[in-house]
């Protein structure tokens, strides 16, 4: 697996400060492109349930270049940069599986996972790294039990999560490179899948794929990456970043979390809301282009114009969400947006609560005792990705 790292002193990311909720503004994107800055909760969520903001129109002729390099996102067969009727038929194909109800169901097992992992990490001599223990293994074993990915090395699918969602520490050609065989893997697959069934979620995206036969290979193969990268990378990235928080300045909540699952489930939510994966704004999954001149929040964005939702500084909206240090066992009292809104909301949203709901009541249960063995200043973080979170978190209990 290759990853930038860093060993500079790096603000964690609970600490990182969003600019503050405006009214709609303009900015620019990495690669000189303009683009109006969404940054106001309610606005933000206009614009991402708002047809007249879409995504497949970011791929036109005329459209302007969104990346310096190319990533998992940038696919224009993906279900992400699909609207209207097509999007619908992709995405009907998989959402009956990401279900609240269909959650439900694997609920058990993702707890086994956990239990499973928290018994190895037991074992391990003190002090022991959690992230390599814990927070990096856990999704990408439910992800991997999901798909029916048992069989492949985890090592594996981190690398194409890393190349397909790069930010900058892969160059395009590294990327491309990496795509091209995770698309020839998820091939592979779904051609097995067909020939013999099995019971897993490849298999069943096959199914409704050739049943409907408005789906074609293509768009599977791309479904197949997306969902496996997509399946773990924010669980990863939002795990290790709350534990980074609950080990040294929210360490008061431990006890709460270790309670029951149910608080620990609104302590998922209020660190999802206050812990940014990303330092950057702009994230690329978040960019919509304006179709048609729309009013936001009393600015008109002109059709055509690029426009940009900042969920970060939405999550902290004073005019939805008490300012200053989250109460961690208090409800939202608004919908969290960190998985969207509107037609794109993410598919994989109850699953990832799912996770760290588990991940943190059962850590906090069965270690009461678990501290950092490492300080802020001394964290080395994961780098050059779109998100970011610690490589290492050496723990003791």
């Amino acid at each position: 697996m290759t990853e930038r790292s860093t060993s500079r002193p790096r603000c964690p990311m609970h600490r990182v400060s969003p600019p503050e909720p405006g009214p709609p503004r303009p900015g620019t994107l990495a690669t000189g492109t303009p683009v109006w800055l969404i940054s106001r909760y309610a606005d933000v969520r206009q614009v991402l349930m708002d047809p007249r903001f879409d995504r497949s129109s970011l791929y036109a002729e005329d459209a302007p270049r969104l990346l310096a390099v190319p990533n998992l996102l940038d696919d224009p067969n993906g279900l992400l940069n699909q609207d209207g009727p097509a999007h619908q038929r992709l995405r009907r194909t998989v959402q009956r599986a990401f279900t609240p109800r269909a959650i439900l169901r694997w609920r058990p097992w993702v707890a086994g996972v956990v239990d499973t992992l928290l018994d190895r990490f037991a074992e391990q001599p003190q002090p022991a790294d959690i992230v390599e223990g814990f927070t990096r293994p856990l999704p990408v074993s439910v992800i991997s039990r999901l798909m029916g990915l048992d069989h492949v090395d985890g090592e594996r699918i981190r690398h194409w999560a890393d190349h397909g969602l790069s930010g900058g520490a892969h160059t395009a050609e590294e990327v491309g490179r990496a795509m091209r065989e995770f698309g020839e893997f998820a091939a592979q697959l779904i051609a097995e899948r067909r020939e013999s069934p099995a019971d897993d979620l490849v298999s069943e995206l096959v199914a409704a794929g050739d049943a409907t036969e408005e789906i074609d290979d293509r768009q599977l193969v791309s479904l197949v990456c997306g969902l496996v990268v997509a399946g773990h990378e924010t669980t990863m990235t939002a795990l290790g970043n709350s534990v980074v928080y609950l080990l040294t300045e929210g360490r008061d909540a431990w006890a709460g979390l270790a309670k029951d699952e149910a608080a620990a489930g609104v302590a998922a939510e209020q660190l999802l809301r206050t812990i940014p994966l990303s330092e950057g704004l702009l994230l690329p999954g978040l960019i919509r282009r304006a179709v048609a001149d729309t009013d936001v929040g009393g600015v008109t964005i002109p059709a055509g114009s690029v426009v940009a939702v900042a969920t970060n500084s939405a999550a902290r909206d004073p005019d939805v969400f008490p300012p200053g240090p989250p109460d961690l066992f208090a409800p939202l009292p608004a919908p969290g947006i960190v998985f969207g809104a509107g037609p794109h909301h993410c598919l994989g949203a109850w699953l990832a609560r799912l996770e760290l709901e588990l991940a943190l009541h059962r850590l906090a249960a069965r270690f009461p005792h678990l501290h950092a063995e490492f300080t802020l200043d001394t964290i080395r973080w994961r780098e050059g990705q779109i998100t970011r979170s610690p490589m290492r978190l050496p723990v003791g209990w």
